[in-house]
């Protein structure tokens, strides 16, 4: 598919209806200033006072106040149902990395939607906020300048292998899998280096580490970043 929505070169704030902190959305607003609001997200950020670029999603829960309050072009309806607001919005914002907040807390089926999302659009680069996490999909390769002692945790989607550096407890020679090994709660000994070999491992790392990890997910180098998975949905173009 071509048709996206919004297109940027910096990053893109994109706001759920999910738990968001009081200063979530101003700590991603401050790194990414584009808002973007899937479906009840809308809500969300107009409660805060946000500018809005774009609304996306299958409008089925943004409540009336908001629709009377935002523009109808800046509405764009995706009506299949069988992906979440959160991929609809993932798929048809081109930049180099989106923020999440409102995609975590409340609802754990919605949660886990939001990790399902991150797995099956490898090729969008997205950083989701928590109350304590950042959470992406780890490249290729990935680099972070981390003190000795930070938590790092690995958390496959699907069958992984991968090699590390800086870690007290190496993942070389394992294989990761949601029904066998999975590595949350590890320890940094020092500047961290994961390299894996599938768009499957989640890596969740602390909620002040947001900017360095913005950063380097912006600056990947190409042969760091993976492709798309084929396209699972054939909607049509966005309408209102």
């Amino acid at each position: 598919m071509n048709n996206k929505i919004i297109h940027k070169l910096e990053p893109v704030t994109l706001v759920g209806g999910g738990a968001v902190g009081k200063d979530d959305l101003q700590l991603a607003l401050d790194i990414a200033p584009t808002c973007v609001a899937a479906d009840s997200g809308a809500d969300v950020a107009l409660a805060a006072g946000v500018e809005l670029s774009a609304v996306i999603g299958d409008m089925d829960s943004i409540s009336e106040a908001a629709r009377r309050r935002i523009p109808s072009s800046k509405f764009h309806r995706i009506p299949e149902q069988m992906s979440t607001d959160f991929d609809k919005a993932l798929r048809h914002i081109e930049t180099s990395l989106v923020l999440a907040v409102g995609f975590m807390g409340r609802r754990v089926d919605h949660q886990l939607a939001s990790l399902h999302t991150l797995v099956m659009r490898p090729d969008r680069p997205c950083l989701i906020l928590s109350d304590r996490d950042v959470i992406f999909l780890c490249p290729r390769v990935f680099e972070l300048d981390v003190s000795a002692g930070t938590r790092v945790s690995l958390f496959p989607m699907g069958e992984v292998h991968g090699r590390s550096e800086g870690l007290e407890w190496p993942i070389d020679g394992l294989t990761f899998s949601p029904t066998g090994t999975s590595g949350t709660s590890n320890r940094a000994t020092g500047d961290l280096v994961l390299e894996v070999d599938a768009p499957s491992l989640l890596c969740i790392l602390p909620r002040e580490l947001i900017r360095p990890v913005a950063q380097k997910l912006v600056a990947l180098p190409e042969h760091a970043r993976w492709p798309a998975r084929a396209e699972r949905y054939k909607d049509p173009p966005p309408s209102l």
